[in-house]
C-alpha cells in the first residue's frame, strides 16, 4: 500500500460550503442533472455543480507538489483519469513543457471545453472501461475527484486499471471519519455513488490490489 498524501486538502479547505442549504434545494433533482456531467454540471447554476469551471491558476500548486513528491522529470509521462477540463494537465504541460500528457474523462461537454492548450491530448471515456496503455506506461497516473463517483463493481475495475499503467499512482477520494463529517457529505455530494470511512479506502483498495498512493478530502 501507497502513502496518505496531502496534496490537494489544503485548496479544498478554502471553499466554504452551506451543505443543509444544498440539501434542502432539492438535491434529488439536483443530483440527477449533475450526474449527466454535462454544461448544467460545469457551467450551470451552482446548485447543479461547479456553478462555472474556470480556470484560475489554482491547480498550478497541486501540479508541483505532485512534481516534486514523485520526482517527474521533463520529460514525464502522465495520465489523468477524469481530468475534467484538463486544468491539471495544463499545468503539468507549463511546468514540464517537455512532457507527454494524456487524459480522459466520462464528460464530452468538459473535453469539448477543456483548454486549448491541452484539448488535442485529451478524449472522452470512463475510469472502469479498458484502458487503452501498455503495462507501466505512465510515470505517473493521477484521479482527483472522480472514483468515488463510480458504485463498486466499476470502483474495483478502474483501480486495477490504474495499477496497472502507472508506474506511481496517486488517487483523491471523498471520505468522512465520523457522523457529521458522514451527513456533510451526503448533503454536499451531487454525483457520489462510494461513502466510505477512510478505513474502509484503505481496505478496499487493498482488496483490489492498488498500492498506489491515496488522499481523502473531508467535508468538515
Amino acid at each position: 500500500m501507497g502513502e496518505l498524501l496531502s496534496i490537494v486538502t489544503p485548496l479544498h479547505q478554502k471553499t466554504k460550503r452551506d451543505y443543509l442549504a444544498r440539501m434542502l434545494n432539492d438535491k434529488a433533482t439536483a443530483s440527477k442533472i449533475a450526474r449527466k456531467f454535462d454544461k448544467d454540471f460545469w457551467d450551470g447554476e451552482r446548485r447543479y455543480g461547479y456553478g462555472g469551471y474556470k480556470y484560475d491558476g489554482r491547480w498550478g500548486v497541486v501540479a508541483n507538489k505532485l512534481i516534486e513528491h514523485y520526482r517527474l522529470s521533463e520529460n514525464a509521462k502522465i495520465l489523468d483519469v477524469g481530468c475534467g477540463k484538463g486544468f491539471l494537465l495544463y499545468e503539468f504541460k507549463k511546468l514540464l513543457p517537455k512532457s507527454k500528457i494524456i487524459g480522459f474523462d466520462i464528460s464530452q461537454y468538459a473535453i469539448d471545453n477543456s483548454k486549448d492548450e491541452v484539448k488535442e491530448y485529451l478524449f472522452c471515456g470512463k475510469a472502469q472501461d479498458k484502458f487503452p496503455f501498455q503495462d507501466a506506461e505512465f510515470d505517473l497516473v493521477v484521479s482527483i475527484t472522480t472514483l468515488h463517483n463510480l458504485y463498486l463493481y466499476d470502483l474495483k475495475s478502474a483501480l486495477k486499471k490504474i495499477e496497472r499503467v502507472g508506474r506511481n499512482k496517486y488517487i483523491l477520494v471523498e471520505g468522512y471519519r465520523d457522523e457529521k463529517e458522514l451527513f456533510n457529505l451526503q448533503c454536499w455530494a451531487l454525483t457520489c455513488s462510494a461513502f466510505f470511512t477512510d478505513k474502509e479506502w484503505v481496505w478496499l483498495f487493498g482488496q483490489f490490489g492498488y498500492t498506489g498512493d491515496y488522499e481523502f478530502i473531508y467535508f468538515e
